[in-house]
C-alpha cells in the first residue's frame, strides 16, 4: 500500500503543477494521460481517487470525474429503466444481453455525447475518467479514449487504468490486451519540476 501512497503523490504533484495544467511539452499531442494500477487495488484505489481530488480542489484545482459506470446506469435508466433492465438481462444469454447494451449505449449517439455534457456543464481543469474495468467488456477503453479526443481537448485528462500500460498498449486487468493506443503519455513517467 506504501507504494499506492505514492502513486497518489506523485500523481498530485504532476497534476496540480502549473506545466500540466496549461498542458507545456506534449509536443502537439492531446493532453491524455493513462494511471495504470493493479485492478486487485480498486477499492484502495477509488478510494485514493476520492481523496485526490478532494485535494486537487482544495488547491483550487477543480476535477470533474467521469466515472464510465455512473454514466452507464444513468444512461440505461433514463432509456429503459435500471430496474427493467436488470429484468431483461434475466432473459437473455450473455452474448444477447452484451448486443442489447451496446445498442442502448451506441457510443457516437449516446455515450459520448452524454460525457460532452457533463464537459460543457464544468468549470474543471482537469477531467478524470474512472470506472474503465467496471465496463467491461461492453465498453472497451480504447473505443472511450480514441473519441473522447474530439471533445476532451481543452482539459488535461486522465483516465485511471485497471491494468498495464506501456505507452503503446493497454492491457486490462494485466489480463486482456485491448487496442493499441499511443495517444497518451504514462503519467507515473513525467518527471515533477519545480
Amino acid at each position: 500500500m506504501e507504494k499506492l501512497t505514492n502513486k497518489f503523490k506523485h500523481l498530485y504533484q504532476v497534476i496540480s503543477s502549473a506545466r500540466f495544467l496549461s498542458k507545456e511539452a506534449l509536443g502537439g499531442e492531446i493532453p491524455f494521460f493513462i494511471a495504470a494500477y493493479n485492478a486487485q487495488h480498486e477499492l484502495a484505489v477509488a478510494d485514493g481517487i476520492k481523496r485526490l481530488v478532494k485535494k486537487l480542489e482544495s488547491s483550487g484545482v477543480p476535477v470533474l470525474e467521469i466515472n464510465l459506470y455512473d454514466v452507464v446506469c444513468d444512461i440505461l435508466d433514463d432509456e429503459i429503466g435500471l430496474e427493467e433492465f436488470f429484468s431483461i438481462e434475466e432473459d437473455m444469454d450473455k452474448e444477447e444481453f452484451l448486443d442489447a447494451i451496446q445498442s442502448v449505449l451506441e457510443i457516437h449517439q449516446v455515450l459520448m455525447p452524454k460525457i460532452n455534457s457533463l464537459i460543457q456543464n464544468t468549470n474543471a481543469k482537469v477531467y478524470f475518467l474512472t470506472g474503465i474495468g467496471l465496463v467491461f467488456p461492453y465498453i472497451r477503453s480504447h473505443n472511450i479514449l480514441n473519441n473522447l479526443q474530439s471533445i476532451a481537448k481543452d482539459c488535461p485528462t486522465v483516465a485511471f487504468f485497471p491494468g498495464e500500460y506501456n505507452g503503446h498498449s493497454l492491457n486490462l486487468f494485466s489480463l486482456l490486451k485491448d487496442d493499441n493506443y499511443y495517444r497518451a503519455f504514462n503519467i507515473d513517467k513525467i518527471e515533477v519540476k519545480q
